[in-house]
């Protein structure tokens, strides 16, 4: 039977002597961000604010100088984006390149495919995004129906990606297609590509949500072209380098800080208050989100030592979900204000603003249903 390894992790000094910097660095680069503003955290978009950060050697900062990189540690990069996200920097330009995107490329991908694409999305030039969601699939990337046909040449893509992230801003995206119509298993014959998403025959459809945001979208493939020199590892072995490269996307310190900044506001508010059972709750949920920073913190040491976290990962983006989504309901329960996103205070602003946004955040990185089958197959007991 399988078991969680949460191994408690103690940062650096090399890394905690990081914070000071970027703390310094963002009381500048925010000082006009109000804190509605922040509450879009890691789905802000800024080109202009990457670029700075690439400037800074704060984009793939622990991949080889040879490819644009910093050789800096995994664990000194987990400083850097609390930092980001604890001050609800606009990161979402370069956050899937230098998140999963990029290490996959450094891990896998060819010699000429490093050198093309990690010094730009080091530099904070290029923009990707993640095509493996389809329609009437949820989280089963196993589903996958988009084909690949091979031609002469390379490959012709052809089906449909949904709740794409940032395609309508991304330069590229890493694709998961299937090129074996037939295969003996549905986790066999399928392959990911490197997709340049100004190719002909790719639309690119806004989905706009709760909030009234364009974050998501819809891309349909017509047969776009892609060439022999963008299939990125093993033809066929897709299977295999999503789900690695889905343990990237689950155990960041996003999995319980996208509410962060309503945090902050009770916490201001609370300031002014004499009400005993706000400061209960407020340690409460001080509580919840230090201990997922310990479960965070222990996958990232285990990025830092080569190991495989998917398990641990899955259990801090399912019970991080799990926190997130509570934390509105908890603040109006608590403050009783009503949200409002026009001319309210900051708190009132902040709240409405995650009502809307909370209900993605058990779906974005695999739903509720399909980590917790991952973490029963990871206990034996399925």
């Amino acid at each position: 039977m399988g078991f969680f390894n949460f191994e408690p992790l103690t940062l650096p000094p090399e890394a905690e002597a990081l914070r000071g910097d970027v703390r310094a660095f963002l009381d500048e680069a925010m000082a006009d961000k109000r804190p509605v503003d922040r509450a879009f955290n890691w789905m802000g978009r800024d080109r202009e604010f990457s670029r700075k950060l690439g400037q800074q050697g704060w984009i793939g900062m622990t991949w080889p100088k040879k490819y644009g990189g910093h050789e800096r540690t995994f664990l000194e990069r987990y400083v850097l984006l609390e930092e980001l996200l604890a001050a609800g920097a606009p990161v979402a330009s370069h956050w899937v390149a230098d998140r999963q995107s990029g290490p996959m490329i450094l891990n896998i991908g060819t010699e000429e495919q490093r050198e093309f694409f990690l010094p730009k999305i080091a530099a904070g030039e290029f923009s990707f995004c993640i095509g493996m969601s389809e329609p009437d699939s949820g989280s089963d990337l196993a589903a996958t129906r988009a084909k690949a046909v091979k031609v002469d040449g390379g490959w012709k893509l052809s089906g449909t990606k949904v709740w794409t992230s940032g395609a309508h801003t991304a330069d590229w995206m890493i694709g998961l297609f299937r090129n074996d119509s037939d295969p003996a298993s549905k986790h066999e014959g399928l392959t990911q590509y490197l997709i340049d998403m100004k190719s002909d025959g790719l639309n690119i459809r806004p989905i706009i949500n709760l909030a009234g945001q364009h974050h998501f979208n819809e891309c349909v493939f017509d047969e776009v072209f892609v060439p022999d020199d963008r299939v990125i590892g093993t033809v066929g072995n897709g299977w295999k380098q999503v789900t690695s490269e889905l343990a990237f996307e689950r155990s960041g310190p996003e999995r319980y800080l996208s509410c962060i900044q309503l945090v902050i506001e009770m916490l201001r508010l609370a300031k002014d208050a004499d009400d005993p059972a706000l400061n209960e709750e407020l340690g409460r949920l001080t509580a919840h989100v230090m201990t997922l920073r310990r479960m965070s913190l222990a996958v990232a040491g285990k990025l830092q030592r080569g190991e495989n976290p998917a398990l641990e990962a899955s259990v801090v983006k399912d019970v991080g979900g799990v926190f997130e989504q509570a934390l509105p309901e908890i603040a109006q329960r608590l403050l009783g204000d009503e949200p409002t996103l026009k001319d309210g205070t900051d708190f009132q602003e902040v709240l409405a603003f995650l009502m809307q946004e909370a209900p993605s955040f058990s779906l974005r990185g695999g739903t509720r249903e399909i980590l917790r089958g991952i973490i029963a197959r990871g206990l034996g007991l399925r």
